[in-house]
């Protein structure tokens, strides 16, 4: 049960942060308001950045529901995760965090909010590359390299 309790807060940390407190700094720092009307940029917005949210939070309880731990570099998982989302795509949390920020960009028509989250997305590569990939190799060795060679690291594959 403390996992699952360390996994909301996690995911309160990392989508109140990232995706929801930031956007909103960048939004008013921008004098971009909430549309008035909800039209079809708005409409797909939300459904791109509900899946999103929704892919995000699969990630975090599979996390800690089969791996025992959290996606947190500093509380991460004891066994390594490659079921829910994980079959699919090795990093489904960075792209669920993307397609949310992507889907508010377009909710509120917002270039500020895309370069936003193409800059998430460039800065998620970079960690995966440099610190995230070898921490798993180091950690589940040959387990780890076998799953990266089934899963591609960012194209989902079904």
């Amino acid at each position: 049960m403390f996992i699952f309790f360390r996994a909301i807060t996690y995911a309160t940390l990392f989508i109140g942060v990232l995706l929801i407190y930031l956007p909103a700094r960048l939004l008013s720092w921008s004098g971009i308001a909430r549309p008035a009307a909800m039209a079809g940029p708005q409409f797909a917005g939300s459904v791109a950045a509900g899946l999103g949210a929704v892919l995000a939070l699969w990630c975090i309880f599979t996390f800690a529901r089969v791996g025992r731990g959290t996606p947190a570099p500093f509380d991460p998982p004891r066994r390594l995760v490659i079921q829910g989302p994980y079959r699919f795509v090795r990093n489904p949390m960075y792209m669920g965090a993307g397609l949310a920020l992507a889907g508010a960009s377009l909710f509120y028509e917002s270039e500020f909010l895309l370069a936003y989250a193409a800059a998430f997305l460039f800065a998620a590569h970079l960690f995966v590359g440099w610190y995230e990939e070898p921490a798993l190799r180091r950690g589940f060795g040959a387990e780890y390299e076998a799953y990266c060679h089934r899963v591609r690291r960012w194209r989902p594959g079904l």
